[in-house]
């Protein structure tokens, strides 16, 4: 099956999210933030007098209506609904609720907030400066990267600085809340961890999670963005339900979305790197300071993963790596596809061009000499047993995009033209999938068969537009032996699958196909007995496929005639299902174990033109090789490769944050956030799935494929810097992301030095 199972709902607009809902709840209440405009403030008063008497509105929310815990925070208790303290500009103090939204806006104008303002920190390097940090260094080590870092052929340093990335979904953030006859909380919301989302609203309520049911029919995209930071706004709506009676939604703007939730962090690495003449590294020592914002949210387990992908698909026998959280006063940074190992990959690709540029040497041969094999530990302990799928890859990739033949070509073309140059590059991916805390490795499902033969799926996992229920609704199909269109993949709701972890780090399909098949392959079980007893056969001789028991090659029953059987018999005919990755382990105190089920392999290699006049590229040709083990669906997987390339891409070359010196967003809306169009896609863009590379131990063989297609598009700023390289003649020592005003002055400052 290759069409995305919404693909139609989608196409013709029949496709209803949060906001759609509305349709059903005519006389909803609309709520409103009123929004701090410093960065860092005590609130000293509140006055919603002139709020309450406004047209329209029912209810001014504020910290005294709150009747269980003020604060939403996931990891620790530091993100407060209604704050006291602004640690953020743009953030929410109030909330007005009211019958339209333009009422609820211009009630939360007759809001008065006093303030008395306090200095903020709005930078790295000045949180790095002050000691201003959410929590203590993580580290992982192995070796005497001291001692090997004194004794290398060759020592190199330097820096560099990553920055962050708006998710800027489809669909912002959006919630809408509403009471049921017995008191409970009915909460439909855009959230990408439906069972968190219904712990946090719990919590602001004060009420046990039994007397919450949220639910996720589908997201306008999450990237992660909607992982945590969904549960404000969901405990906003609830609350107002809960105060009123009545549905309420809340519904941000573009330009409150963008400067009240979070983003992908910016980093900022130091490092020194030893490596031999033949360009084998032989030691590195890291230290990454990430960009965590207000609150600590999911930044450690973010700069864990960084740490964790700080060596991409690179042995490096003596390695230290460190990493700190910096706390400032902005948004509360957050997931984003990838978490944590693109700005991780980044670094050590960085560097990894750093040594081959020292040496005179080809990047790719570097890159290739220096790749995992399948006898070596990663620095956390984690033998990389399939490390030859790395190379297979690598290989194909240079293959089917005639690699060393285009080197010449663009050697060509660059001694001939004097305004234009060409870069081209190649670069590998190694990701590891699971969630690194290892409970979150888990998922359930609930698999019902009705007596038409009908089935309908519920799982844990949430659609974000990514393709999962069409996955799931495979995995069902081909374990039951039926045609996908009689499955029927159902809402994500809390009181059909409980205590499930969130839809990300790319196991989604892993966690709840997993669940979901072992649902199904119970209830074909059952069926199975129930066809061998009324044939009077053995159960080990019948097969369920294509909707028929088939017997020595022939039909012999239909699948709707034994679901009847079963119903007269009383068998059950549905199951629940359960799925915890195997093989799996992690010590926090020690940074060692077994963290990742598998790794998934990939290579990019991207070809540039760059206009030296400008500094404006453009990505010439794109072609990926990527791992996706035996694919579920192919034409989803080629989707998830091309989308998270051009998204990884737009954060590396286009995507640049800006905030102004007090604070506030300066990119908070289209017109000034860059965000890559088809415009900037590839001239001619190749992605080839690898063949006959089945994982083995998850479903059907099948791999993960959400976040690393994001870190292939690394390729695109290495042929950047390629490109630099060529017009230079010096190593491009550039930011990320390189913007054309970046491209631009790093010729122009090289020019000038080669020239003076």
């Amino acid at each position: 099956m290759s069409k995305h199972e919404s693909a139609w709902l989608h196409v013709d607009g029949r496709a209803r999210f949060t906001e759609d809902l509305l349709r059903d709840h005519p006389h909803a209440l609309h709520a409103y933030p009123v929004q701090s405009p410093h960065a860092h403030a005590r609130v000293l008063g509140i006055d919603t007098a002139l709020a309450e008497v406004s047209e329209g509105v029912v209810r001014v929310l504020t910290a005294k209506d709150v009747p269980g815990v003020n604060d939403t925070g996931i990891s620790r208790r530091d993100e407060p609904l209604f704050p006291e303290l602004v640690e953020h500009a743009g953030q929410a103090v109030v909330w007005v609720l009211a019958k339209t939204r333009e009422q609820a806006r211009i009630g939360a104008q007759q809001v008065k907030v006093e303030y008395e303002p306090l200095k903020p920190i709005l930078g790295l390097k000045e949180a790095i400066e002050q000691g201003s940090f959410h929590s203590a260094p993580i580290r992982m080590s192995r070796g005497q990267t001291e001692q090997a870092l004194e004794n290398a052929e060759h020592l190199k340093e330097g820096e560099l600085q990553i920055g962050g990335q708006e998710h800027f979904y489809l669909e912002t953030q959006a919630t809408l809340a509403k009471l049921d006859e017995s008191g409970t909380l009915f909460v439909h919301s855009s959230t990408q961890h439906p069972s968190e989302t219904q712990d946090i609203v719990a919590r602001v309520l004060g009420v046990p999670r039994s007397e919450v049911i949220v639910q996720c029919t589908r997201m306008g995209g999450g990237f992660g963005g909607k992982e945590s930071q969904a549960n404000p706004y969901a405990s906003v709506a609830a609350l107002g339900a809960k105060l009123t009676g009545k549905p309420v939604l809340v519904r941000l703007s573009r330009a409150q979305d963008t400067t009240l939730s979070g983003k992908r962090h910016p980093f900022y690495a130091r490092y020194q790197v030893g490596f031999t003449s033949e360009g084998m590294l032989q030691a590195l020592k890291l230290d990454l300071y990430a960009d965590g914002g207000f609150s600590l949210d999911l930044s450690e387990p973010i700069v864990s993963r960084a740490l964790f992908h700080s060596d991409n698909a690179y042995f490096i026998p003596h390695m230290q790596v460190t990493g700190r959280v910096c706390k400032t006063h902005k948004t509360s940074q957050t997931a984003f596809r990838g978490f944590g190992g693109p700005q991780g990959m980044v670094v050590i690709e960085h560097i990894v061009d750093l040594v081959a540029r020292t040496l005179n040497l080809p990047p790719h041969e570097v890159r290739q000499k220096n790749f995992y094999s399948p006898e070596e530990f990663t620095h956390y302990g984690q033998q990389v047993t399939d490390a030859w799928k790395m190379n297979r890859v690598w290989e194909e990739a240079l293959l089917r995009s005639h690699y060393l033949k285009r080197t010449e070509e663009i050697r060509s073309f660059n001694a001939v033209n004097r305004t234009k140059v060409r870069g081209l590059a190649i670069t590998p991916v190694k990701f590891g999938i699971s969630f690194t805390m290892t409970a979150y490795n888990q998922a359930g499902a609930l698999v019902l068969i009705y007596q038409d033969g009908s089935v309908q799926v519920n799982h844990g996992g949430t659609e974000m537009g990514q393709g999962l229920h069409t996955k799931i609704q495979a995995i069902a199909s081909r374990t039951l032996g039926i045609a996908p269109e009689k499955i029927k993949v159902m809402p994500t709701r809390t009181d059909k699958v409980p205590n499930t972890s969130a839809t990300a780090a790319s196991t989604g399909s892993d966690l709840n196909g997993g669940a979901v098949r072992n649902a199904c392959e119970r209830l074909k079980s059952r069926l199975l007995e129930v066809a061998a007893k009324h044939h009077q056969l053995e159960k080990e001789h019948l097969d369920l496929k294509e909707g028929f028991f088939w017997h020595q090659g022939e039909k012999i029953w239909t699948f709707e005639e034994a679901v009847k059987a079963a119903y007269y018999q009383r068998i059950q005919l549905f199951s629940d299902g359960f799925y915890a990755t195997p093989h799996i382990h992690w010590d926090r105190e020690k940074a060692t174990g077994r963290p990742f089920a598998y790794f998934s392999y990939g290579a990019c290699v991207a070809e540039i033109e760059l206009d030296t006049v400008t500094g404006m590229h453009q990505v010439r040709q794109v072609d990926i090789v990527h791992d996706v083990g035996e694919s579920l669906t192919p034409a989803i997987d080629r989707g998830q490769v091309e989308g998270g390339f051009i998204q990884g891409m737009g954060w590396l070359t286009l995507e640049d944050l800006r905030w102004n010196d007090a604070g506030l967003l300066a990119t908070r809306n289209a017109s000034t956030y860059k965000l890559p169009t088809l415009m900037d896609a590839p001239e001619v863009f190749n992605v080839h799935l690898l063949e006959n590379t089945p994982q083995e131990g998850v479903v059907f063989g099948s791999k993960a494929v959400g976040e690393p297609p994001l870190m292939l598009a690394i390729a695109v700023r290495e042929a950047i810097k390629d490109a630099l390289h060529t017009l230079t003649g010096h190593f491009a020592d550039v930011p990320s992301p390189i913007t054309p005003e970046v491209s631009f002055f790093a010729a122009k400052i090289k020019k000038a030095h080669v020239l003076g």
